[in-house]
């Protein structure tokens, strides 16, 4: 399979018209629909069907489509970090949604005001999907809400933790409590993220089957949910601080009792080579955290 062949392929796959397609790539029609005939040939499996007003992928074309992209991005991240001899590029991290990335921005800040040639790419994402990348090799390092499998990891403990509760409107009949107990949840209209779903402390402090919740919508982004809430479409679980709950937004954020913290963990794969720029981050971002463990 050739690079060049499977940028053609992405090219059909995002324009869903084989004519806008080469126009795009600046080829000829022919010229493409041969390359991607050579493509299902050796495969051996048809990557699209055409339709009256383009095509579409088959369940194989839209598979290949995920893996090209993958195959792709790993490219680029390769020839970022083999090219040239100063420290430059761009380092990959993966987060769920945290006030830890604060972590994350300073060591980025301070990294940059001697190598301002080094640049970020942050991709969010729930635990399941934050290693799937890292074991791929996609991401350099991944910051992880709460407990999570370290065995195939090197980590840093951040020093501070999460703090779970809940979003709701301020004239909700909840908005009085200091606290919201595992009893106040039954009954309400529930919206959870991924990363809220999958929390094993969550269904631990709920003391009863998650099944009993009436939970009406998952999100991957919280400020989502939180649009959702405002507008009286449920209560939202989510973590303190990624969410603006002031008065000013209508929304209030009460935590929940007894308490769930969530830890935060700086990951990366064990033996893993890094770039020169990946090396510089995590060498700064060590010593930032044991400064902070200290105070």
């Amino acid at each position: 399979m050739e690079i060049r062949t499977l940028k053609y392929f992405l090219e059909i796959a995002n324009e869903e018209n084989l004519t806008r397609a080469a126009e795009k790539l600046h080829i000829t029609q022919p010229t493409l629909s041969r390359q991607i005939a050579g493509l299902e040939q050796e495969i051996g499996r048809k990557l699209y069907t055409r339709e009256n007003y383009g095509i579409r992928l088959t369940e194989e074309g839209r598979l290949l489509r995920k893996r090209a992209q993958e195959i792709l991005e790993l490219e680029d991240k390769t020839l970022t970090e083999l090219t040239g001899t100063n420290i430059h590029g761009t380092i990959y991290i993966g987060a769920g949604e945290t006030a830890g990335v604060k972590h994350i921005s300073k060591v980025l800040r301070e990294l940059r005001r001697d190598y301002p040639e080094i640049n970020y790419r942050m991709i969010s994402g729930d635990a399941e999907d934050i290693s799937d990348k890292l074991a791929k090799g996609l991401i350099d390092f991944g910051l992880f809400v709460g407990k999570v499998n370290l065995k195939d990891y090197e980590y840093i403990n951040l020093p501070d933790a999460d703090r779970w509760g809940l979003i709701i409107r301020r004239d909700d009949e909840l908005a009085g409590k200091k606290f919201i107990a595992p009893d106040d949840l039954r009954g309400r209209e529930l919206l959870f993220s991924h990363q809220a779903k999958s929390h094993g402390e969550f269904s631990e402090w709920l003391g009863y089957s998650m099944n009993e919740l009436d939970i009406i919508g998952i999100h991957n982004l919280a400020y989502n949910a939180s649009v959702m809430v405002r507008e009286g479409l449920g209560i939202l679980i989510s973590i303190e601080g990624i969410v603006n709950a002031t008065e000013e937004t209508g929304l209030k954020f009460i935590p929940l009792r007894p308490e769930i913290k969530a830890e935060l963990v700086l990951a990366w794969k064990k033996s893993a080579v890094f770039s020169k720029a990946a090396q510089k981050f995590l060498e700064l971002f060590k010593a930032s955290t044991s400064l902070n463990h200290q105070e």
